[in-house]
């Protein structure tokens, strides 16, 4: 008999890459009171897991995630359950900003408002040739202000306007001219791509990840001077963690690194 209430995610774990897949593919993964409990579930989880090291973020069915649940909200149309709702989001995003480990949205089909801000919150995109990107509240009547936000992160300035000013849906190459995703890829080579770039970054140290992580989204919004203190900290940091004196022994006696900590 089929579940009428099936989870809001699924999760697979395999050589210290841990998969979270929105699996409301039939709905187009809508980013609903429901689903944005459960990410922000998982990524409490994730944050105490040591055994991930990357994280990827997915979509079941044709398409990446298509934003927030227009129907829901409008059966909520008053302004708490709405500054409940954003508020909910916003926590979700940053954290997924603040987990310790890189995560990467393989993003096929489209990633439409809230959708296309998830993948610009990710600190990686990997796309599909048939992936398409939009910010098109403003044709009904919504203008993508929360999304905005991620994407001017990620896109210039006028291209971010364009995608809130005309609604228009860009191509995955378009989107990676613009800074959006950092590769295209056939659609039959989506998850090898995906899985390469992750097990790339499994393969360094965790603690070292996690730290560069932090700092860089530390510094990335700050002034110039306050930025290279940061950074300049962080580095003395760094270099005080067991893993930098193997890293740098290994490099010198030309052999692999063995990392200690997370």
């Amino acid at each position: 008999m089929t579940d009428p209430h099936p989870p809001f995610l699924r999760r697979s774990d395999a050589e210290g890459v841990a998969t979270v897949t929105l699996d409301r593919g039939d709905r187009l993964n809508p980013l609903s009171l429901g689903m944005l409990e459960a990410l922000s579930a998982e990524i409490a989880r994730l944050r105490e897991d040591t055994s991930a090291r990357v994280v990827v973020l997915a979509g079941a069915g044709k398409h990446f995630c298509a934003g927030h649940d227009l129907a829901e909200m409008r059966a909520r149309p008053d302004e708490a359950s709405q500054r409940d709702l954003f508020d909910r989001c916003r926590e979700m995003m940053l954290g997924l900003v603040q987990l310790p480990q890189p995560v990467i949205a393989r993003v096929h089909g489209a990633a439409v408002a809230a959708g296309c801000q998830l993948v610009a919150t990710c600190d990686l995109a990997v796309a599909s040739e048939r992936a398409t990107f939009a910010l098109p509240g403003v044709k009904s009547g919504i203008f993508c202000t929360t999304p905005g936000v991620a994407v001017s992160r990620n896109v210039p300035r006028k291209r971010a306007m364009e995608l809130l000013l005309t609604g228009d849906s860009i191509d995955a190459r378009t989107a990676a001219e613009w800074g959006l995703v950092n590769r295209v890829v056939p659609a039959e080579k989506l998850d090898e791509e995906v899985a390469l770039l992750a097990r790339k970054i499994a393969a360094h140290s965790p603690a070292v990840v996690s730290l560069g992580k932090r700092l860089f989204y530390s510094q990335v919004e700050r002034a110039l001077g306050p930025a290279y203190a940061d950074a300049s900290e962080g580095m003395v940091c760094n270099l005080l963690m067991d893993d930098a004196a193997e890293g740098i022994d290994a490099f010198l006696s030309r052999r692999p690194p063995t990392w200690k900590g997370r």
